[in-house]
């Protein structure tokens, strides 16, 4: 469970630096999320998303109780800690899962509007000049002209500062996508201390269950 996690949290990070930087792998990314969302992939999505924060929030409870359990008996058994510490770091790889996963469909719709609004200012741009050098002589279309100019030209500021707040809302998107690398660097760190401590654990159960052995054995002869 805990190695499939973090695979799935470290595909998610490639995808997300897929997004972030223009490559040749970001069109096909790109296109593969827009099947993904369509027909019965929001469904599946959410059904996975739905299941996925049901058993993390099962291991926040199973935290809770190992921790409740702890404060009743007043010390914490060897198997206890191994729980709890298997528990936590399910939990939070689920919880890194779950953001990512939203990472990339906020970084995803993003980049889908950016493209839709630089094809739109790219429109007008063509269309501005095609008005301005088309006057005719009549009085009344050369102001309906003029206004529809204007006009234009109100909707390609209202554009630009549209596609400047975009690009800064990318901006802190990529901004997070590092800020949680970093954090799966400490995961694995942190992994690998439980991992240690767990064998650490395991050989005093095991000096443990063999003077206890040895004990009974005395005490029977």
């Amino acid at each position: 469970m805990i190695n499939l996690l973090f695979v799935v949290i470290f595909s998610e990070m490639a995808v997300i630096m897929v997004l972030s930087f223009k490559t040749p792998f970001r069109k096909l990314t790109l296109m593969i999320l827009d099947r993904i969302k369509r027909g019965r992939g929001p469904v599946v999505v959410k059904t996975v998303a739905g299941t996925l924060s049901i058993v993390m929030m099962s291991s926040v409870y199973s935290v809770m109780k190992i921790q409740k359990r702890w404060i009743d008996d007043g010390a914490a058994t060897p198997t206890d800690q191994i729980l709890m510490a298997k528990h936590l770091l399910e939990a939070t790889l689920m919880g890194g899962v779950l953001f990512l996963a939203l990472m990339i469909d906020r970084l995803h719709h993003y980049i889908r509007e950016l493209r839709i609004r630089r094809k739109s200012m790219e429109a007008i741009k063509k269309q501005g000049p095609g008005f301005e050098e088309g006057k005719p002589n009549g009085s009344d279309k050369v102001k309906a002209l003029e206004e529809e100019v204007t006009t234009l030209k109100a909707k390609l500021k209202h554009l630009e500062s549209d596609l400047e707040s975009k690009t800064k809302e990318m901006d802190a998107a990529e901004a997070n996508a590092v800020a949680l690398r970093k954090q799966s660097e400490g995961f694995l760190l942190e992994y690998d201390r439980l991992l240690e401590e767990n064998q650490n654990l395991r050989n005093q159960l095991e000096s443990l269950d063999q003077s206890l052995s040895r004990s009974g054995s005395k005490k029977n002869t």
